[in-house]
C-alpha cells in the first residue's frame, strides 16, 4: 500500500507554488518529478567523482566508470535484459528509435513493409517515414478504433511475407491505451519480421520483461521514470543488435583504427559513440533504484485509484468528453470541454497551479481521426492525490463558466 504522503516528501518540487497556489502537477506523461535521491546522485557525481570514462586509469575515471556501468546492469536487470550489454544508454526514446531506423537503412530494399500503429507518437512515425523514403520501402498503418484501442483484426491481415519491421507503442501517450503487444509480437515473429516496443509511456506504469515479451527491441526515456532529462535506453536482442551497423562513428566505438580501415568495438560501445552523458546515467540507475522500492504492482494499483476517480468525477462536468475509453490503459485522461479550445483552459488551470498539457500530444493522427485540434491531458503519478484531481475538478468547472 502506497504511503504517498510519505512519498511526496522525496519530491521537493511538489513544495513549491505557481501562481500563489500549491502546485498540482498533471504533466507526468511529458516528464515526471525528480525524487531527493536522484538529485543527490547527480550532486555526488558532480562534486566528487567528475570525470570521462573507460579508458582513464586514474582513480575518478575509474569511480565514474564503475557507477556509469553499475547502472546500465540495474537497468538490464530491471528489464530483464539478458545481458547487459544489450543495453545502449542513449539520449532519450527519440534517439533510440532513430539509432535502430538508421539501421535497418542497410538492411531494407524496395518493396518490403513496415508497419506501424495509428497510435504513435511523431517520434515513432517520422524515422520510418525517413527510412521509407531512403530504401523505397512502404509504410503501412494499423488502424485505431473509436476507444482509442488498436484494430487488430486489421493488423493481422496487414502481415504478409513482405513485412520486415513493425512498430508500436506499449502505451500511447495521448490517450493511456495499453496496446496488446504480446499479441502484436508474436504474430509479427510468424512472418519473421523484427519488432520494436516505444515504451516511453509504459515503464512509468508497467515494469516490462523483454525475455518473456521476446521483443526485438525495446526503448524507453529516464525522464517519464523519475530520472533526469537527455538520457534513455535501447534495448536490443544480441543478434539484432551484431547485425545492424553502427550508428555513429567517433571515439568509444572502436576496437582499431587506420586510415586503410576501421574495426567496431563490441557490444554495447559499437552503438556509444562519444562521451555518453555520464552522470544521466548513473542517476537512471538511482531512478530504477528508487521506484523498485515502491515497487511497481503497488504503482499501478494507486495508479488505477487514480484514473478511475478521475474519470468518474470529470465525467460530472456537463459537455466534457474523454477520448480513449479502453478498459486497459494506463493512469492518462484526454478530453475536451463543448467546443472550447484545450488551450484555453489549461491556461486557466496553470494561474490556479495546475499543470495539464495541452494540443496535440505529438499525436497529430490521432486528433485527425477524432476530428480535433487537441486535448487537455491530465496524467497521474504515484505522487499525486484525490484531493489534487479535486482540484482539477473545480479548476475545469471555473475555467469553462469563464469561457462559456
Amino acid at each position: 500500500m502506497i504511503n504517498v504522503d510519505k512519498i511526496r516528501e522525496d519530491f521537493p518540487i511538489l513544495k513549491r507554488t505557481v501562481h500563489g497556489k500549491p502546485l498540482v502537477y498533471f504533466d507526468n506523461a511529458a516528464t515526471s518529478q525528480t525524487p531527493q535521491v536522484v538529485i543527490d546522485a547527480i550532486v555526488d557525481y558532480y562534486s566528487n567523482y567528475n570525470a570521462n570514462i573507460h579508458r582513464g586509469v586514474h582513480t575518478l575515471s575509474q569511480e565514474a566508470t564503475d557507477k556509469y556501468e553499475q547502472a546500465r546492469i540495474k537497468i538490464q536487470k530491471h528489464f530483464n535484459a539478458k545481458e547487459a550489454y544489450e543495453i545502449i544508454l542513449t539520449s532519450g526514446t527519440t534517439d533510440s528509435i532513430n539509432r535502430v531506423a538508421a539501421g535497418f537503412a542497410t538492411l531494407l530494399n524496395a518493396g518490403d513493409e513496415i508497419i506501424v500503429s495509428a497510435l504513435e507518437h511523431h517520434s515513432n512515425i517520422v524515422p520510418w517515414q525517413m527510412l521509407c523514403e531512403k530504401t523505397g520501402a512502404i509504410l503501412k498503418v494499423i488502424p485505431m478504433l473509436e476507444d482509442g484501442s488498436l484494430n487488430m483484426e486489421a493488423y493481422h491481415n496487414l502481415l504478409n511475407e513482405k513485412t520486415k519491421l513493425v512498430f508500436c507503442n506499449h502505451v500511447s501517450n495521448a490517450l493511456g491505451t495499453v496496446n496488446p503487444i504480446e499479441e502484436i509480437i508474436n504474430a509479427a515473429h510468424k512472418v519473421n519480421a523484427a519488432v520494436l516496443i516505444d515504451g516511453a509511456q509504459a515503464t512509468p506504469h508497467i515494469k516490462p520483461d523483454v525475455q518473456a515479451l521476446n521483443v526485438d527491441f525495446y526503448v524507453a526515456s529516464a525522464h517519464k521514470l523519475c530520472g533526469p532529462t537527455g538520457v534513455g535506453m535501447l534495448y536490443g536482442k544480441q543478434e539484432w543488435l551484431e547485425k545492424l551497423p553502427p550508428y555513429q562513428g567517433g571515439g568509444e566505438m572502436i576496437a582499431t583504427v587506420t586510415f586503410e580501415k576501421t574495426t567496431y568495438a563490441g557490444l554495447p560501445h559499437k552503438f556509444e559513440a562519444g562521451t555518453p552523458n555520464i552522470c544521466g546515467g548513473i542517476a537512471f540507475g538511482a531512478a530504477i533504484d528508487y521506484l523498485n522500492s515502491i515497487g511497481f504492482d503497488e504503482i499501478a494499483a494507486y495508479e488505477n485509484e487514480l484514473l478511475a476517480y478521475g474519470t468518474q468525477e470529470l465525467l460530472k462536468i456537463e459537455g466534457l468528453k474523454i477520448y480513449g475509453t479502453t478498459k486497459e490503459k494506463t493512469s492518462v485522461i484526454s478530453f475536451n470541454v463543448n467546443d472550447i479550445h484545450p488551450y484555453d483552459i489549461g491556461s486557466i488551470l496553470d494561474k490556479l497551479g495546475i499543470a495539464v498539457r495541452t494540443g496535440h500530444h505529438c499525436a497529430q493522427p490521432i486528433m485527425d481521426f477524432y476530428k480535433i485540434p487537441g486535448t487537455i491531458r491530465a496524467s497521474f503519478s504515484f505522487y499525486n492525490t484525490k484531493e489534487e484531481i479535486d482540484v482539477l475538478v473545480a479548476g475545469v468547472k471555473r475555467a469553462t463558466m469563464m469561457l462559456s
